[in-house]
């Protein structure tokens, strides 16, 4: 069983910057996607940022040019660099593990890290 443990969230005012990590523990198949997602009140889930585990990334078109995302495949761990905060960065951060197998892919998440930034 996959654990995803998230820490570095806070508050933060518009301009400055966070550093978001995710630990995972627990066997994961060696191909797989981990991702940064977000959920603001009254809002759906959506991608921030994910890397491959060959280390190709992905970004969501707000945060494009201001957040960066690393892995380190050895310690399983992943590193979301959130720089140039804006109020609407305000939301609930969770890290994902996406697995994939021959059998389909399969889903991890934290249990969530609250960012807030005030303007």
């Amino acid at each position: 069983q996959v654990q995803l443990v998230e820490s570095g969230g806070g508050l933060v005012q518009a301009g400055g910057s966070l550093r978001l990590s995710c630990a995972a523990s627990g066997s994961i198949f060696s191909i797989n996607v981990m991702g940064w997602y977000r959920q603001a009140p009254g809002k759906q889930r959506e991608l921030v940022a994910s890397i491959i585990s060959g280390g190709l990334t992905n970004y969501g078109d707000s945060v494009k040019g201001r957040f960066t995302i690393s892995r380190d495949n050895a310690k399983n761990t992943m590193v979301l660099q959130m720089n140039s905060l804006k109020p609407e960065d305000t939301a609930v951060y969770y890290c994902n593990v996406r697995e994939l197998t021959e059998l389909g892919p399969k889903d991890y998440w934290g249990q969530g890290t609250q960012v807030t930034v005030s303007s």
